[in-house]
């Protein structure tokens, strides 16, 4: 009988904490989670939290005002890292974001992201939400919040459009789509606060620009973006 249950509950172990690396494919030692240590080391990281006006900032100049923005690592089509994200993303590997949200949240711990009121992430509409099971930025955002130890607050901002996927869409296509498609529960207070957005990838700050500004309707809200990933050629 023990070998049966040793066995169950190594294949459901399996199941949490794949044995293969998602990005390289490699055996994972003892102890490693999704990425084999190589490939954790070389996490392509852009540290743009310690840089001012860096290039994620820049996408929001002169669109809304946001007081920091970066992006833990660079995104590149091609790249084993873009398998990192479409495991998370599309194969229903969301405890991914967790933990490199964690990652995140620990860099970020001792700049002026740190003592933030609440983290918000980006909605999905509650129709792809039920479709894919989860969101992605809401897993990104909890291990931001436990390593920062800032609460996560998931019900204030609703997307209320069920817009198509920015995928392919032109700068200005992506803005079209998602102006006007979230809004704010009003029932929550959020004048002068101080909020960290956070989304899975960011390319044209299209949608984190429609969601800073349905935030910013609150008088002296102050707005830091932290996104997991940056869209790089």
């Amino acid at each position: 009988m023990s070998f049966f249950i040793k066995r169950f509950f190594g294949n459901l172990l399996s199941l949490i904490y794949p044995s293969l690396c998602v990005t390289c494919g490699r055996h994972l030692p003892a102890q490693s989670h999704y990425l084999c240590p190589v490939c954790l080391i070389q996490i392509p990281r852009t540290q743009f939290h310690l840089v001012q006006e860096n290039f994620v900032e820049e996408l929001f100049w002169g669109r809304v005002m946001i007081e920091k923005a970066s992006s833990f690592m660079y995104f590149t089509k091609g790249s084993k890292y873009q398998k990192l994200i479409h495991q998370l993303k599309y194969h229903g590997l969301k405890e991914i974001g967790f933990m490199l949200g964690k990652m995140y949240g620990s860099e970020l711990s001792s700049t002026p992201y740190s003592g933030a009121d609440m983290i918000i992430p980006v909605p999905l509409h509650p129709r792809k939400k039920r479709k894919r099971g989860f969101n992605q930025s809401e897993w990104i955002a909890l291990g931001l919040g436990e390593s920062m130890d800032i609460p996560v607050r998931n019900s204030i901002l609703k997307r209320n459009q069920n817009t198509p996927t920015q995928t392919r869409k032109s700068r200005f296509e992506r803005w079209q789509n998602v102006e006007g498609a979230f809004v704010v529960d009003e029932t929550e207070p959020l004048e002068n606060k101080k909020i960290i957005l956070v989304d899975d990838v960011i390319t044209t700050g299209a949608t984190l620009e429609a969601c800073a500004n349905a935030l910013k309707r609150s008088a002296n809200v102050k707005i830091f973006i932290a996104t997991l990933g940056v869209a790089w050629n």
